[in-house]
């Protein structure tokens, strides 16, 4: 039998994929926000998010986003807008950690700009997968200070041509997410089986 050890981490992300969420900011420029905390059922989507930052503002605001994910070559990217806040001034518990304003987060992170089809939100052309989406409800649960969690509805995917088979389909030997584990990125290239479930 294999011996565990009971832990207390101080952060629980255990492997998700990264998402690059871009919001749409009072003045009509996009916002980007690194998030670690979706998953996704049929078309609806469930994303995780802190209320002091300016993608829950947006989405509060305008209910409408597009949740680009980034492959494992992006991770320095990434990695660029992690300590960066599109809120002035900067919230007290970001200024704690270092957060600096930041306007243009696509500057910033190397990313380039692409109008979406849907929302007014711009999409990051470099992520070879785009979901836009529209919020359907917004919930900040009294047992979590801090969090909001908000339901989405996918209004187009787009996904880069080279990463699709079957005209419809992501092919899974050609792409995986980059993954934040336990605040590391990793990228998963190698096919271990596949499920019999359809």
């Amino acid at each position: 039998m294999v011996e565990t050890k009971t832990i207390n981490p101080k952060i629980l992300y255990y492997g998700n994929p990264v998402v690059l969420l871009t919001t749409v900011n009072e003045d009509d420029t996009t916002n980007i926000s690194p998030i670690s905390s979706s998953w996704a059922l049929d078309h609806f989507l469930v994303i995780g998010l802190g209320t002091t930052g300016k993608a829950y503002e947006n989405l509060q605001r305008n209910g409408e986003c597009v949740l680009n994910i980034p492959g494992p070559d992006l991770w320095q990217n990434v990695e660029r807008l992690a300590s960066c806040t599109g809120k002035e001034p900067v919230p007290s518990d970001k200024a704690a950690c270092g957060y600096k304003f930041v306007k243009d987060k696509f500057h910033a992170a190397g990313l380039t700009r692409k109008a979406a089809s849907v929302v007014r939100a711009e999409m990051i052309a470099e992520c070879p997968l785009q979901i836009e989406a529209e919020v359907r409800h917004i919930r900040e649960p009294d047992n979590m200070e801090g969090i909001a969690i908000i339901e989405l509805e996918a209004a187009a995917i787009h996904a880069q041509e080279s990463i699709i088979k079957e005209d419809q389909h992501i092919d899974p030997s050609k792409w995986s997410p980059l993954i934040y584990n336990f605040r590391h990125y990793f990228g998963l290239g190698e096919e271990l089986g596949k499920t019999a479930r359809a």
